[in-house]
């Protein structure tokens, strides 16, 4: 049989039907015994081989004797249709493994400002869950970037600041209010006093990320345009370890501060100052591991607030 032959074999949808008759007949020694095992008539099965004789232009089985016996072509064929076979039942099990969560990924898209808070409760949680499935995590800078690459399909969940995030066409999971506070070096904390007032905390030197948003920051939003940042800086841990050294003051989530920030002085904000975080999906159904992702998200802060 010519290789052309072979390529032949491969195509179109039936000719999965034809490996798995073919194969039978070869593995039942003749066109009765695979017929009953197939649980279709004997003539069906002659006909289906014949159609394929037909389609690869050659004789598959010599049927002179008593007994089928493979032609030089139909042995080559034998081991090509049960690769095929083969490699089809792999794809059905990997298709399953995914559907039934004992593999895969979940592809998740936030910035930096997330990294900690929440990204490591939701991760933990659906690791716990299904430890056989892959998270990979997608950085970056601000919401538009979120939202930009799940536009693009490079992540199917996102997390962002939904009090500031435009998600209309999107699927939007609240999971935490955040409450945001001032978290300094004690040697800067002596005249801000608990709570600091919204008008003292934007004259403080600030360290926010600022340049990656496009020039802007919810938190500089919120404090005013004349808040003073001192430090453009996208990288959390730089920024705690700068606030920790006294170079100056950061506006974070009251569990980063407590958590991430040894030493600190910490100072609430008047008014209260807060974010709703959550998880935007783009619209129509998604892959089951976001879907399990999303629910192990909401399990995570089930009951739970940051105040």
């Amino acid at each position: 049989m010519t290789p052309a032959g072979i390529r032949r074999f491969y195509d179109g949808p039936v000719d999965l039907h034809l490996a798995a008759y073919f194969v039978a007949v070869v593995d039942h020694g003749g066109i009765t015994k695979a017929a009953n095992a197939l649980y279709i008539s004997q003539p069906s099965l002659s006909q289906a081989i014949r159609t394929l004789e037909r389609r690869l232009g050659t004789t598959l089985f010599d049927r002179s004797g008593r007994q089928l016996e493979l032609t030089e072509d139909g042995r080559r064929l034998d081991v090509a249709a049960r690769q095929i076979l083969a490699d089809v039942e792999r794809a059905k099990e990997r298709v399953t493994a995914v559907r039934e969560l004992d593999a895969g990924r979940v592809d998740v898209i936030t910035c930096s400002t997330f990294s900690i808070d929440p990204m490591v409760r939701m991760v933990r949680r659906f690791r716990d869950r299904y430890p056989h499935v892959t998270v990979r995590i997608h950085d970056t800078p601000g919401a538009l970037g979120v939202l930009a690459g799940l536009r693009r399909g490079s992540a199917e969940v996102g997390i962002v600041d939904l009090t500031t995030t435009d998600t209309a066409s999107l699927r939007t999971v609240p999971l935490v209010t955040q409450e945001m506070v001032v978290a300094l070096s004690p040697e800067l904390a002596g005249d801000v006093p608990d709570p600091a007032p919204r008008e003292q905390v934007r004259t403080l030197p600030l360290i926010l990320d600022v340049s990656g948003r496009g020039g802007t920051n919810p938190i500089v939003d919120s404090l005013g345009d004349d808040a003073v940042v001192v430090v453009d800086c996208a990288h959390p841990t730089a920024t705690w370890d700068l606030v920790s050294r006294g170079a100056g003051v950061a506006v974070v989530p009251r569990s980063v501060a407590e958590q991430q920030i040894p030493g600190a002085a910490i100072r609430r904000v008047h008014p209260p100052l807060t974010r709703q975080v959550g998880l935007v999906l783009r619209s129509g159904p998604a892959s089951p591991a976001a879907e399990a992702f999303v629910e192990a998200a909401v399990a995570a802060f089930r009951g739970s607030e940051d105040h």
